[in-house]
């Protein structure tokens, strides 16, 4: 039995399993980068390889976190009101949109600025404030591979490995 969502068609794609499920296949190819991975696919789709066998493997994760600057409070209000000020001028154009008066009005739009600017540099504050230093940088994190495996269903396998060990010596014919 197939359960479905409100959205969904009722017919399940093939392949996507619903649960997390570990790759099946046979190796083809093993990839340094995941740009690597994906042209050895790319490679099998323009020379008419079946490639729904296909699956891209990261193996050996790891999460990479890179420090982006140190962190301050004119850093934090500044990029607090910044934010404010984005969300505040879309609420005063909307409110703006349907006011009733005759004309655009700039009042809504001012105010929804102005709101957003204190609202957003006093939401950073806080959140900045509840660390008590021990998180004074900025950082954007990152999910990332030490490989990357290319898997292909066993009726396929041969069929891959020979076309991607042709990518590989360079003779692309």
């Amino acid at each position: 039995m197939i359960v479905t969502g409100p959205f969904s068609s009722g017919r399940q794609a093939p392949r996507s399993p619903r649960l997390p499920t570990p790759p099946s296949g046979w190796p083809i190819g093993s990839y340094a980068t995941y740009e690597e991975a994906q042209r050895a696919v790319d490679y099998l789709a323009d020379k008419e390889f079946e490639v729904q066998d296909v699956t891209i493997v990261g193996v050996d994760l790891m999460l990479v976190e890179r420090v982006l600057g140190k962190l301050s409070w004119a850093k934090v209000l500044g990029t607090g009101a910044a934010s404010g000020a984005w969300f505040g001028a879309f609420v005063g154009i909307l409110l703006s949109l349907f006011d009733t008066t005759q004309g655009f009005s700039y009042i809504p739009l001012f105010v929804g600025l102005i709101a957003g600017v204190v609202f957003g540099a006093a939401s950073a504050a806080m959140g900045y404030a509840f660390t008590r230093g021990r998180r004074d940088f900025s950082s954007a994190s990152q999910l990332v591979a030490g490989r990357y495996d290319v898997l292909c269903q066993p009726r396929t396998a041969e069929k891959g490995r020979d076309l991607l060990a042709r990518l590989a010596m360079g003779s692309h014919g």
